[in-house]
């Protein structure tokens, strides 16, 4: 009998990935059916920012985003894997600015929108055809968008019925603010970056003593705003001061000497001025101390007309004049250079300036008892980092100012009478544009008065719109039958760098409008990082581009790596080496199938041969592992289970001892236990491999089993086999380990070739295999 293979090609190419795209598309093999009867599993799917383009660590979190759903699909759920985009906020305009050259405050709003929207359209494209490519398993043609009217009317949904439960306010506050966006800025938005910068060493005297006194800052641009000096109640050297009062040069202003804790005596000469406000301790302390605030710098980071001479400079410029004028007045006592962390926008990178201005709030102070009971009645993946979110909820110190001064987000839906001042908000259940629209009222429901209405300016915050993705993907306000089935939703996954950012705003608002959880599950992956363990950015020079690797190697490669690369939450590291070993173990899954697809299948023998029963019996553990894995959603565990039994004990040992048996008569117990054996096994590892390397996977099955294999469920452990049978595993791999040594370093002949050793007294199952297997003579 001649056996011809069913897999025509001889290695697995690269291209055929692109048409397994096409054919689940016409076959629409991912569709959700909310009516199915299968239990729903849904994915509260992070939208991604449109705002450049993805670097390789991002490629390699969505597509375990796309093993969960393909997992769980293959454990029996009807999955819901949406997808969106997030098209809103500061990330989005800063990015158009720099590809345009067309600033916001150059143009009307209206011509800003539409720049900012060709800039999205453009890398929404690119977006959506990337996640295709990489094989996540969404529907495509229903996607969302955070930007479209569908989610701006729901996201100004919530904004209404926060402000009617009392959980919105507008304040005059200290505000973390970024000159070069011109916006308010969250403490979840803010990162720090170390700098070098002059620490000032300048000579104050005390009033009551004319003792000279020295104060070292960073900040000498805001010696006028100076409203108090410090020194630590420890410290010995200044004891005598409590009570006095030191005026500040150049300006001759008394502010008092206090003691406080908060003073480091190691830092400078262990004198420091307070002024408003030259950081966020700087707030804390002025609101602590009731001190009277003299601000000095604008909203465009320049300083004032308060500055006096130094209004109209930038910050920067300020800082220098004034320290050369200190020194030229002999007011210096030293200059030194030091390192320290700097307050920077997460997005701008600007350094950020402390500055009173009205903003509108979110409560959350009050709700941090509340979030961290929430915290443990969500399963997290992995545990441990269940604490990440609740280091940053004990962290929180301020309400949540939400109000952004910028125009591409979703806009506060309110309006303000002319006559009474007074806010008046409209119903929900449309996009509401107060800034360019009429409001939908006449009169006002405080004063009567029908004089008219100014509409609101400002923007939200981005995580605002992104905080209810949950919502929106399962039919807040808009499908409530779908809502009531699905919320909350099934699982959250996401990277801890934003945990506390969107999964924190979202526990915050789902908790607010319905006093529970917003999904029951959290997935948090770590880091992608470059091959020196840095995170990749432009700066650094280090993108890796994943449509370049896809080039080379193909998303299947892509996925097993980054599965094959870390445990569940940790860190990783690119390398393309591993990425090229993981090429090579799809071709030689290929090469294993080409053989497999030689022989028909059978039906299981009455009788299976040991080292078919043997091979068994690991695969069994094999599932086990994997399933395993699997429930616990760490792609880490399956990946590398499947290809150690594939590279390390199925391929080189099992293979190669029943290759003998399967070229047999087709009438022979010994050859169809082969063939059962062969196809069972096979059939196994691509089911347990089909959520992480979709393509090879579902080409294998469909060309030698038919429809897809998507459409299957993972396999169960084989019935009747003896676990014990793995207790020849090691020995088994001995001595064929033994035998190839002999032929190929002390005999120098090919391993076809005939050789006299006997085979283990404790190996006798296994002695005609073997024997076969090695051409041994005896």
């Amino acid at each position: 009998m001649v056996y011809k293979p069913k897999l025509k090609e001889k290695r697995w190419r690269i291209e055929l990935e692109e048409k397994l795209i096409e054919l689940a598309e016409e076959e629409d093999l991912y569709r959700f059916d909310l009516k199915s009867g299968k239990p729903i599993f849904s994915i509260d799917t992070p939208p991604p920012y449109a705002s450049g383009k993805w670097h390789i660590a991002a490629a390699v979190h969505y597509t375990q985003i796309d093993m969960i759903a393909r997992s769980m699909r293959m454990r029996g759920y009807e999955v819901y894997f949406p997808m969106g985009v997030d098209r809103n906020g500061l990330p989005v305009e800063v990015e158009a600015e720099r590809r345009t050259g067309i600033s916001p405050h150059a143009v009307d709003r209206e011509t800003f929108l539409k720049v900012c929207r060709q800039v999205l359209d453009e890398y929404e494209r690119d977006i959506i055809r990337l996640t295709r490519r990489l094989g996540l398993s969404c529907d495509y043609r229903n996607y969302f968008q955070t930007d479209s009217e569908l989610w701006r009317t729901q996201t100004q949904r919530t904004l209404i019925e926060a402000y009617r439960k009392n959980l919105l306010y507008e304040a005059y506050r200290v505000s973390n603010y970024c000159p070069g966006c011109r916006t308010t800025l969250a403490d979840a938005e803010i990162e720090y970056r170390e700098e070098e910068t002059n620490l000032v060493y300048i000579r104050f005297r005390v009033k009551e003593t004319g003792e000279p006194i020295v104060v070292a800052t960073t900040r000498p641009e805001l010696l006028k705003a100076c409203a108090c000096v410090l020194y630590n109640p420890k410290d010995d050297r200044y004891l005598h001061l409590e009570g006095k009062h030191a005026v500040v040069p150049m300006y001759d202003k008394e502010v008092p000497i206090l003691s406080h804790p908060s003073v480091k005596k190691e830092f400078g000469t262990g004198l420091v001025m307070i002024c408003s406000y030259g950081d966020r301790t700087d707030v804390e302390l002025f609101r602590e101390l009731g001190l009277e605030p003299l601000v000095l710098i604008n909203e465009e980071g320049k300083m004032n007309e308060k500055a006096g001479a130094y209004a109209g400079l930038a910050v920067k410029e300020a800082r220098e004049k004034i320290t050369k004028d200190l020194q030229d007045a002999g007011l210096v006592e030293k200059v030194e250079k030091i390192r320290h962390k700097v307050p920077i926008c997460w997005r701008s990178k600007h350094p950020l300036e402390f500055i009173p201005m009205k903003e509108w709030y979110l409560k959350q102070l009050e709700f941090k008892d509340e979030l961290r009971k929430l915290a443990f009645e969500v399963k997290f993946y992995p545990e441990e980092h269940r604490q990440i979110w609740l280091n940053w909820i004990d962290s929180i110190s301020t309400d949540w100012p939400i109000s952004r001064r910028r125009y591409y987000g979703t806009e506060l839906p309110f309006w303000y009478c002319l006559e009474c001042g007074k806010i008046v908000i409209p119903e929900p259940g449309r996009y509401y544009r107060p800034w360019c629209e009429p409001p939908p009222f006449d009169k006002c429901p405080h004063c009567g008065s029908t004089k008219g209405f100014r509409g609101e300016e400002r923007i939200v915050d981005t995580w605002i719109d992104s905080s209810i993705s949950e919502l929106v993907y399962c039919g807040y306000g808009w499908n409530e039958e779908m809502l009531k089935k699905m919320f909350p939703c099934s699982i959250r996954p996401q990277g801890i760098d934003i945990v506390r950012t969107w999964l924190h705003y979202t526990m915050l608002r789902g908790y607010q409008l319905f006093k529970r959880p917003a999904f029951k599950e959290v997935w948090l992956s770590g880091l992608g990082l470059d091959e020196k363990g840095r995170p990749m950015s432009k700066s650094l020079g280090n993108i890796v581009d994943p449509d370049v690797v896809i080039e080379k190697y193909g998303v299947d490669a892509i996925r097993l790596w980054g599965a094959m690369e870390a445990k569940l939450g940790s860190n990783y590291r690119y390398s393309e080496a591993k990425v090229r070993s993981a090429y090579r173990f799809l071709n030689k899954l290929w090469n294993i199938a080409r053989f497999v697809s030689c022989f028909p299948e059978a039906e299981r023998p009455n009788q299976l041969k040991p080292a078919d029963a043997w091979i068994l019996a690991e695969l069994n553990e094999l599932i086990r592992r994997c399933l395993k894995g699997y429930e616990e959603l760490d792609f880490f565990i399956p990946s590398n289970a499947v290809y150690n039994f594939v590279w390390n004990t199925y391929a080189p040992h099992y293979l190669e001892m029943v290759k003998w048996r399967a070229y047999g008569p087709p009438d022979s117990e010994p050859t169809r236990s082969a063939w059962y054996t062969l196809h069972t096994t096979l059939k196994a590892v691509l089911l347990l491999l089909a959520p992480i390397t979709p393509f090879i996977t579902d080409y294998i099955w469909r060309e030698m089993y038919g429809s897809s294999i998507h459409r299957q469920l993972f396999p169960k452990e084989i019935d009747g086999i003896d676990d014990k049978l793995r207790e020849f595993t090691a020995r088994i791999k001995l001595f064929n380990s033994y035998v190839w040594k002999l032929k190929k370093v002390e005999l120098r002949i090919p391993l076809n070739a005939p050789v006299k050793v006997e085979v283990p007294a404790d190996l006798k199952l296994f002695k005609e295999d073997l024997v076969h297997m090695h051409n041994i003579q005896e």
